[in-house]
């Protein structure tokens, strides 16, 4: 186990696209209340800057923002909230579902008059 999780780390190590990037904004406020916001910068272009509030189920709910280098040279970003609601990513990155198909969404529309009309049926 030791070995594989020093493999593993060497591998993280040894794939870092710049190691001698440095920060250039490191901005952090925390009021101690579960406010908080930070913005953090470096010179190999990862930017994050997030922002929390107490939530109301003891969580902190948060929105932020992060950027990073792709490899053709563009800047990917993905904006997220995270709440009661779970994490929300938000991003031309993030693969989408593909739509239903047609003959699907009659089997679910046909399942729905089913359930409003009673029908149940025996599992096995």
């Amino acid at each position: 186990m030791k070995l594989v999780l020093l493999t593993c780390l060497l591998a993280v190590a040894a794939a870092r696209p710049d190691q001698d990037a440095t920060t250039l904004v490191d901005e952090r406020s925390d009021s101690g209340d579960g406010n908080f916001n930070y913005k953090v910068e470096t010179s190999n272009n990862i930017y994050e800057e997030r922002t929390g509030v107490p939530g109301a189920e003891g969580q902190s709910n948060m929105n932020g923002v992060f950027r990073f280098a792709l490899s053709d040279g563009t800047v990917g970003e993905i904006r997220f909230v995270a709440d009661e609601s779970g994490y929300r990513p938000e991003s031309d990155l993030l693969p989408t579902p593909h739509p239903i198909p047609a003959h699907v969404q009659e089997l679910l529309r046909i399942a729905e008059e089913q359930r409003a009309q009673g029908i149940t049926f025996e599992r096995k």
